[in-house]
């Protein structure tokens, strides 16, 4: 697999997303539902904003790791949120994630009026291989 980055400008650099995506030769693609702070029996979290965080990307990693993905190949990264106000003092929990895996992705980060019961935050990605 082949990924190139395209960032016209680099601003987006200290918010840890690229403007674009390209990959070529990919084997396979996963694609992830969104990933809460969903307990493994099924109980949605009702915690703050950084614990439903901490274990929405959590869960996402697992989904990831079980498909036989790796993290660093995540290509697209969708973020959902209650409140981006909530949200963005706790965003460095994520850039530092990011960081981890030297993932390269495209973002969106949409603040929606509710998710699942008494979700906060929920992330979507798109893997390669």
């Amino acid at each position: 697999m082949e990924k190139r980055t395209v960032n016209p400008w680099s601003w987006q650099n200290e918010r840890s997303y690229s403007q674009a995506v390209e990959v070529k030769n990919v084997e396979s693609t996963l694609y992830c539902s969104g990933q809460a702070a969903i307990d493994p029996d099924g109980t949605s979290s009702d915690k703050d904003m950084k614990s439903q965080l901490q274990q929405a990307i959590a869960n996402l990693e697992e989904v990831i790791s079980k498909a036989g993905y790796e993290c660093a190949n995540i290509v697209r990264l969708n973020i959902y949120t209650t409140s981006t106000k909530e949200l963005w003092p706790h965003f460095p929990i994520l850039q530092e994630w990011i960081a981890k895996y030297n993932i390269e992705q495209a973002v969106t980060m949409l603040e929606v009026n509710g998710l699942f019961e008494t979700l906060m935050v929920e992330l979507e990605a798109t893997a390669v291989k």
